[in-house]
């Protein structure tokens, strides 16, 4: 029996904190039993590894390069290919009212509509358009998945509860820790074992808020003053927080890495995580950092859901960059003789990407199952 073939609907396939989510799932899902095809505009890091894995990417103008009316034009193509997609899975939150939409227009008949965030990106003419959208998604979607309880409040409001939780599970085993890659990582960028490393992970857009990250750095460097800073992610701010950088004094320890690979390495090579996010929804980068046991000062604009170990401490965005300093620092001085990999209590807490692969080929084989993909309705 050939795999069904779920469609995914992203705007890019970067690395990014949905991205994680959708590869770790591909990579452990049975590809025998379910495959993943992708409706995606933006080029990324994944590409080559999705189609060695057997998914097909079906690449149209994004809605912000050339309107809605082209992007609408092209899935909907995408959309009337032969075989048909039972299955229609969207990850770009209220823009996912639009592909919902058109999903149901085409007579898919699952259409899954799951929210990533928080709240909307962009100035305010952009969120009026997210939010247009928005209001297609519950009238269209069949299922609502969400990371989180508050990602489900924000984007399905009164149907919030009928939304399943589908946890940003990681493979444990991947973020263990790793003396050798410690090392390697301290030698890649010219820093002793003596001197504290810290970290961040995420595109240099506003709501990661490295503007705020690179301020509290500067109060860390000057109390210990060996002290980097590693960030990895491009995005549009990227150069904007070079110069600030360097502007700081800062140029010198602060490593600009851009889009990497070797996540798991470079969090071996760091004794404290940064995170002072405007808003996320439960951001899958805090759950690699504490399978890797590294202790993170993150906002509490953030979460809770994603504290699964004491490693996490959070501060109001409204506290000090003293305050988030100190707090970092200390932290990093206590773990650092003392880390170890949580995997049992992340595993416990159902982050084990296995386990929601396992739940979600069985939620896709269930749907596909009762529709007839070629009638586009339920089998008789």
């Amino acid at each position: 029996m050939a795999a069904v073939r779920v469609l995914h609907c992203v705007a890019g396939l970067a690395h990014g904190g949905y991205e994680s989510l959708i590869m770790n799932l591909y990579r452990c899902i049975d590809r025998d039993a379910v495959q993943f095809d992708f409706v995606s505009s933006f080029p990324g890091v994944y590409e080559s590894e999705i189609e060695a894995l057997g998914g097909v990417i079906h690449r149209i103008p994004f809605i912000t390069q050339k309107g809605p009316f082209v992007y609408t034009h092209a899935l909907d193509r995408v959309l009337a290919q032969s075989p048909r997609y039972s299955i229609v899975h969207s990850h770009m939150d209220k823009f996912s009212g639009l592909v919902m939409r058109q999903a149901k227009k085409a007579g898919i008949p699952v259409r899954i509509a799951h929210s990533h965030n928080t709240r909307n990106e962009g100035g305010l003419a952009f969120q009026v358009v997210k939010d247009y959208y928005g209001n297609m998604v519950l009238p269209n979607a069949t299922h609502l998945f969400a990371c989180s309880r508050a990602a489900a409040d924000w984007m399905f409001g009164p149907e919030a509860n009928r939304a399943h939780i589908l946890l940003n599970g990681i493979d444990p085993e991947r973020f263990a820790v790793n003396e050798m890659a410690r090392a390697s990582v301290r030698e890649e960028f010219g820093i002793s074992d003596e001197c504290l490393v810290f970290g961040h992970v995420g595109r240099f857009t506003p709501q990661k808020n490295h503007d705020r990250i690179l301020d509290i750095f500067a109060l860390i460097h000057k109390q210990a003053p060996g002290s980097a800073l590693l960030l990895a992610g491009t995005g549009p701010l990227l150069d904007e927080m070079r110069q600030k950088a360097a502007r700081l004094g800062l140029a010198d320890c602060v490593h600009f890495l851009g889009s990497r690979e070797d996540i798991p390495r470079l969090l071996q090579g760091m004794d404290g995580f940064l995170f002072p996010s405007l808003h996320e929804g439960l951001p899958v980068t805090l759950v690699e950092a504490q399978a890797a046991g590294l202790p993170i000062t993150a906002a509490t604009t953030i979460t809770s859901e994603v504290c699964i170990t004491p490693l996490v401490k959070q501060l109001a965005l409204e506290s000090s960059d003293e305050v988030w300093a100190r707090t970092a620092l200390e932290q990093a001085m206590e773990n650092r003789p003392v880390r170890s990999s949580p995997r049992q209590q992340i595993a416990a807490a159902g982050y084990d990407i296995r386990q929601t692969a396992a739940w979600l080929t069985n939620f896709y084989l269930g749907l596909a199952q009762s529709y007839d993909p070629t009638a586009g309705g339920p089998r008789s």
